[in-house]
């Protein structure tokens, strides 16, 4: 087990620091699998992201960003984007989401390009 707050090269916090943050023990490999399904979704996210960027290019004047986070991160994520681009000047909205296995949602975030 690391004994740093987070992995260097995945950026993941230790199952040691998740444990004593939360107090409570993880069963066995707990931490490893929420890591690999988030990896699989992220790695789907981008596939289907791009197939999207590509046939949607140039047809529309909505300006799309789509995250695949857990679900505390997606909820601040969201907040922030509608804090930045409020809903009455940009037309902002979640325009999908749905929730993946590990409390991951995956997420689109749409609004116009600018405010009039």
């Amino acid at each position: 087990m690391t004994t740093n707050r987070q992995d260097a090269q995945t950026g993941v916090e230790s199952d040691a620091e998740r444990e004593w943050q939360t107090g409570q023990r993880a069963p066995e490999g707990y931490w490893q699998r929420q890591s690999e399904a988030l990896s699989r979704a992220r790695k789907q996210h981008e596939s289907w992201t791009s197939k999207r960027r590509k046939a949607d290019a140039g047809r529309s004047a909505w300006k799309r960003v789509t995250h695949t986070l857990p679900r505390a991160e997606a909820q601040q994520k969201a907040r922030e984007f509608f804090d930045k681009y409020p809903k009455a000047a940009y037309w902002s909205e979640v325009e999908s989401w749905r929730e993946l296995p590990g409390d991951i949602i995956e997420f689109t975030l749409r609004r116009l390009p600018s405010a009039d």
